[in-house]
């Protein structure tokens, strides 16, 4: 349930609206903008008469909310919500752009990316410590002396970092040295993960899930949302399909959807979509015309002998030539980069 304030209400009266609502054991999310003010309820609502609230002089009406996912709602929350990681952020006019290999290897090829990506015009860098892979013989990662050469490649270009969380186990040491936590396509339900990481003061990335729904992941936000942590940013990341010419199929109309819907920041990342290094580059200027607010490019400086993903993964060349044509687009699209 949403209860819309009327402009210029009296703050006793509306301190009157809020005592009423916790009486009637409802969460209150508050939303005030420059010529609105929203209460959010959250709880058992189904009980609750509107009448109770629109004998008030200061309620201007009260609507019901049909979906299960309430704090996601852009009716709790009319204007976009900007996450910032230091001086930098992802929603609003600004494109973000998230940039590096799969996973981390060595020193000299993060940093070596980390500077390449920063002189093209990179945002933040990604890179991957702990891989979750669909084979156990697969590369899984470096674990702790992955996030100890991502800090140096850090401290080497002051790009923010970024990096998937797969344990509560690693939490505290995330929350230490990531600046931006991911949460990976695979652990999107993990919903025991997803309430620890609503409890800590960290921007969040969340994954959409292999096969699910543009609802499953708002709902899965906002298991994240209910815990108290507000900084999360939706990635869409390709679903899997009957295709199989392509890693995944990517569903750019999910962007416009969940902006509808929701107030969240949406980023895709073509590299995992399409699976194939060719295709990264349309894709991620599609996503900027259909409204997303970033994108997260796989770059590598030697795709053929990656460890992880190289056949989607670009070299730093073909990087700075897709950041120039992104800006082009964005002078269109009325963006920054």
């Amino acid at each position: 349930m949403i209860i819309v304030m009327k402009p210029k209400t009296e703050q006793a009266e509306i301190d009157k609206i809020k005592r009423r609502i916790s009486e009637l054991g409802c969460e209150i999310h508050e939303s005030r903008g420059v010529n609105y003010l929203i209460f959010g309820l959250v709880g058992n609502t189904n009980v609750i008469d509107p009448d109770t609230f629109l004998a008030n002089e200061g309620v201007e009406k009260v609507i019901h909310v049909q979906e299960p996912y309430k704090m996601a709602n852009r009716l709790f929350h009319p204007e976009d919500t900007i996450v910032k990681i230091g001086d930098r952020q992802i929603g609003g006019e600004k494109f973000a752009v998230i940039a590096g290999p799969c996973s981390v290897e060595s020193e000299e090829q993060i940093t070596v990316i980390a500077e390449s990506i920063k002189l093209s015009g990179a945002g933040f860098l990604r890179g991957g410590a702990y891989k979750p892979r669909s084979s156990p013989y697969s590369f899984q990662g470096l674990g702790e002396d992955g996030l100890e050469l991502l800090k140096i490649a850090r401290e080497k270009t002051g790009l923010p970092i970024v990096s998937e969380l797969m344990s509560t186990e690693h939490l505290e040491r995330f929350v230490e040295d990531v600046d931006v936590i991911q949460i990976g396509a695979r652990n999107m339900q993990n919903f025991e993960l997803l309430k620890e990481i609503g409890k800590v003061n960290k921007p969040i990335i969340l994954k959409r899930g292999l096969s699910s729904t543009i609802e499953e992941l708002l709902l899965a936000a906002e298991y994240i949302l209910a815990q108290g942590n507000t900084q999360v940013v939706l990635c869409e990341r390709g679903i899997r399909t009957f295709e199989n010419y392509t890693r995944n199929t990517l569903d750019l109309s999910a962007i416009p959807v969940i902006k509808r819907l929701s107030h969240l920041p949406v980023i895709v990342d073509p590299s995992h979509a399409g699976g194939l290094w060719w295709l990264v580059e349309p894709m991620a200027k599609a996503a900027m015309v259909v409204g997303a607010d970033g994108v997260m490019i796989e770059v590598h400086n030697d795709p053929a002998k990656a460890k992880c993903d190289g056949q989607q993964s670009i070299k730093p060349e073909k990087f700075s030539n897709l950041m120039n044509s992104l800006r082009e687009l964005a002078k269109i699209e009325k963006r920054t980069i």
